[in-house]
């Protein structure tokens, strides 16, 4: 199997991909990049059996409806949103709030952050991945998944605390996130690039994805329920690992 993780951003720049290939019970890190283009992840995907992405893949359907009734001057379905609990509505997805029922975690909002022009781009991918491949469910029950390094990463106990940045104190942080790691998952061989890893937090992001999804793909991640089933898979889910770390080359 191969699994590939792409950490994306608005800019390709700053958006990073990693393929693992995993055999007899090990792993290894094959390819490792930065400044990911959209047809070098679309190229990436059809080459790896499952890709989780750390973005958004929808956007809470109140959202949506919010934005149309806007445009067609209808005051009901802008004013069902009126104050602030209305307005949360708009903010999170179910699986956002999921995420932060299990974990504690608040991942951005898609809507109203950092994250929209991201989305934007990821909506694109979306595009020319089914042009290429063929529509794949937001859900994550096709071959693209919503990944949240962020969660795995406390699921499974990695201490990550102020890895993100350029600076000495961060890559420090991150050598000692890759020490964990391995630690955790002697199975997994990161060696060959290991310097880059600590050197970039889009690059470690990437790996992340890469291992969460494999974690996607042996059943070891949660699902949504009957009653946040429609919502994801019009708004995305989130997949969070059930399956730990040291269990994911089996």
């Amino acid at each position: 199997m191969k699994t590939l993780g792409v950490d994306l951003a608005a800019d390709p720049k700053r958006t990073a991909a990693a393929v693992i290939e995993w055999r007899d019970g090990q792993a290894r890190l094959v390819h490792l990049s930065l400044g990911v283009t959209d047809e070098a992840v679309v190229e990436l995907f059809g080459a790896s059996d499952v890709t989780g992405v750390d973005c958004p893949l929808g956007w809470p359907t109140p959202f949506l409806s919010f934005l149309l009734g806007h445009s067609r001057e209808d005051p009901d379905a802008v004013l069902c949103h009126d104050g602030l609990a209305g307005r949360r509505e708009l903010v999170y997805r179910a699986t956002d709030r999921f995420v932060t029922e299990k974990t504690g975690l608040i991942p951005l909002s898609v809507s109203a952050d950092r994250l929209a022009h991201p989305a934007m781009r990821c909506a694109v991918i979306q595009a020319k991945i089914a042009q290429a491949w063929g529509v794949q469910p937001r859900d994550g029950t096709g071959r693209l998944v919503e990944v949240y390094p962020a969660g795995s990463l406390k699921i499974w106990g990695i201490s990550a605390r102020r890895y993100k940045g350029r600076g000495i104190p961060e890559s420090e942080v991150r050598g000692d996130m890759l020490g964990q790691l391995t630690a955790a998952a002697p199975w997994l061989d990161l060696e060959a690039y290991r310097n880059q890893l600590a050197a970039s937090d889009d690059l470690l992001d990437s790996v992340i994805a890469s291992l969460t999804v494999r974690a996607t793909a042996r059943r070891g991640t949660v699902l949504p329920g009957p009653d946040q089933r429609l919502a994801a898979r019009e708004e995305g889910w989130i997949h969070l690992p059930t399956r730990p770390l040291t269990g994911l080359n089996t």
